[in-house]
């Protein structure tokens, strides 16, 4: 990690990179508020325009390790502003698609953009900070990506019922390029971060030790989705279907994002990372079978999606030390590996959460999401009981 910025210019580059993750948090996650929209517009179901959720996971958690390999040589700020400009063009896609194939596939090229942004972002991160500190970094770098659902999404969601649902589309194009201006000109060439290449990818996937450990991302983050792939219609289910009133949901699950991220990397710093995390599991257990009692009051409501957000974004900054402690020689393929089980998670949740919605209403939502989330604990629970057997391999990926 030579060659990284010293640590007074530390602060100013993780604040960059966050709002890089700004932008890609608003066009990753905008669509959650508007699946309805895209919907009718486009004559499909709302479990059909799933698939946009669902191909876009599957792309990312492919091309995240494979595209921070073969990048692994080029200059990082290149990565970075390369990565923004293909985000660019994937929402201009998208904002110009007339048909739900046509946006699908525009929603790959968006995923390939963030899937190289976001874990550099977050391996630029760990090489800046020193490692009592790494857990704060790492929140203040995806701090972007919960600000997003805070100002990002829920504006997006206005658009959309406002002015189409290409709007908010045009919004992040315009966004990226902008960001990707801010970042040429700003961020240093002597970034260095370890970069993996094909053959440790495959290392890393013979490695059991550090694939359960990664994994356990997948498994929460599919918790989490079978509920909130759909928290449109669920909000509608209690709120009703006011275009003003939605955006307001979303935004207050924005706030508890951005405090539970920063959380999350406090928790982490001073109590370590397996600690919050069984935590987040057993919140995740208890919160998320709440949402298949509907309707709810609209206040009661309000206060459930703002803690339970909170804990669905607190343990991001945990997870990611975690896999930095486990790979201590390839930290930017660790994290590409987790942000790949991330979508990865995603992609499990949406579709899970699609086939319930057609088979039983949305009622069976919160109990199916609370069930993964045990297993999700069961899983954490074993990772660490094979990271403590043989502490020796945690580098093996390397």
């Amino acid at each position: 990690m030579a060659d990284a910025p010293p640590k007074a210019k530390a602060s100013p580059l993780l604040s960059r990179l966050a709002l890089g993750n700004f932008v890609v948090g608003m066009g990753v996650f905008v669509v959650i508020g508007i699946v309805s929209p895209i919907a009718e517009a486009l004559s499909v179901s709302p479990a059909d325009a799933g698939i946009l959720i669902t191909s876009y996971a599957v792309a990312y958690a492919l091309l995240s390790p494979i595209g921070a390999a073969l990048t692994g040589r080029l200059s990082r700020r290149t990565v970075l502003v390369a990565s923004l400009g293909l985000f660019c063009l994937g929402s201009l896609l998208s904002a110009i698609s007339t048909t739900l194939v046509m946006l699908t596939l525009s929603r790959l090229v968006v995923a390939l953009g963030a899937a190289l942004y976001t874990p550099l972002s977050a391996g630029v991160a760990v090489a800046v900070a020193p490692p009592e500190e790494r857990g704060r970094a790492l929140a203040k770098v995806f701090a972007g990506m919960t600000l997003a659902q805070v100002v990002g999404v829920p504006l997006g969601a206005w658009m959309a019922y406002r002015f189409g649902w290409h709007a908010p589309f045009f919004l992040v194009a315009a966004l990226a390029a902008i960001c990707a201006v801010v970042l040429l000109r700003t961020i240093p060439r002597n970034i260095h971060v370890p970069a993996g290449s094909v053959s440790s990818i495959l290392s890393a996937l013979g490695n059991l030790r550090l694939m359960v450990a990664v994994t356990f991302t997948a498994t929460l983050m599919a918790s989490v989705y079978v509920v909130f792939t759909f928290f449109g219609p669920l909000i509608e289910a209690s709120a009703g279907a006011n275009a003003d009133t939605r955006p307001l949901f979303f935004m207050l699950f924005g706030l508890g994002a951005v405090g539970g991220n920063f959380v999350g990397g406090y928790l982490s710093d001073r109590f370590g990372p397996r600690g919050t995390l069984v935590l987040v599991c057993i919140a995740h257990m208890v919160l998320l079978p709440l949402f298949s009692v509907m309707p709810w009051n609209p206040w009661l409501l309000a206060l459930l999606v703002l803690v339970w957000s909170s804990f669905a974004w607190c343990f991001l900054p945990a997870q990611q030390s975690r896999l930095v402690t486990i790979a201590p020689q390839a930290p930017a393929l660790a994290l590409a590996l987790n942000a790949a089980m991330i979508y990865a998670g995603i992609a499990i949740g949406s579709t899970v959460g699609a086939r319930l919605l057609d088979w039983q209403g949305l009622s069976v939502l919160g109990v199916a999401a609370g069930a993964s989330a045990g297993l999700a604990l069961v899983h954490l629970l074993v990772s660490d009981r094979l990271v403590r057997r043989s502490p020796a391999v945690t580098s093996a990926a390397a």
